[in-house]
């Protein structure tokens, strides 16, 4: 049986969770936040331009934000950009990785450059990378960009908003389409 001070504990905890509810993003909010780390990452580097305009999705998770309970992880939410539209909107989830020193924030942006894969992801539920998909990195240096295999189909990027993030691990995120 719960004593007194048990009955006040889950009162008190009760009442913390109900005051700090995290409203998730409406449709426009996640769509500007994807229009402005496109635009962030065209600054990092400007020879993404390529990319973006040769991919036939591009699916941005502008806001990426670490999880603090458990082992850790990250969420976002974002959008998939067909011709540069947004036509749905996904969650994702992924383990823990470190931001660089001074960073505020990480965003992840994934280019589909063949129709395929791009129908592949999208009826795909629960799509894993590395189960569903293979995802290769796009190598940047300064501020040029080049896939390390011309042809793969789906490429990736990470970003700060420091800049770009070498080598980020996009293995095991988990990417579900979400209603907006």
């Amino acid at each position: 049986m719960i004593g007194q001070r048990g009955l006040v504990g889950f009162l008190a905890l009760a009442w913390m969770l109900s005051c700090s509810v995290a409203q998730a993003d409406s449709r426009e909010q996640i769509e500007s936040k994807s229009g402005a780390a496109l635009g962030e990452l065209r600054g990092f580097a400007p020879g993404v331009e390529k990319l973006l305009r040769d991919a036939r999705g591009v699916l941005v998770f502008p806001d990426l934000v670490r999880m603090g309970f458990g082992t850790g992880g990250q969420y976002g939410e974002g959008a998939l950009l067909i011709g540069g539209e947004p036509v749905a909107y996904y969650a994702t989830t992924s383990a823990r990785h470190e931001l660089p020193k001074g960073a505020l924030r990480s965003a992840k942006v994934i280019l589909f450059m063949t129709d395929d894969a791009l129908v592949s992801f999208r009826n795909t539920v629960n799509w894993q990378v590395g189960v569903h998909g293979e995802v290769e990195l796009v190598e940047t240096e300064g501020k040029a960009v080049r896939p390390a295999r011309e042809e793969h189909p789906v490429l990736a990027l990470g970003f700060s908003d420091l800049g770009l993030m070498q080598g980020m691990d996009f293995r095991g995120n988990t990417i579900n389409r979400i209603a907006r």
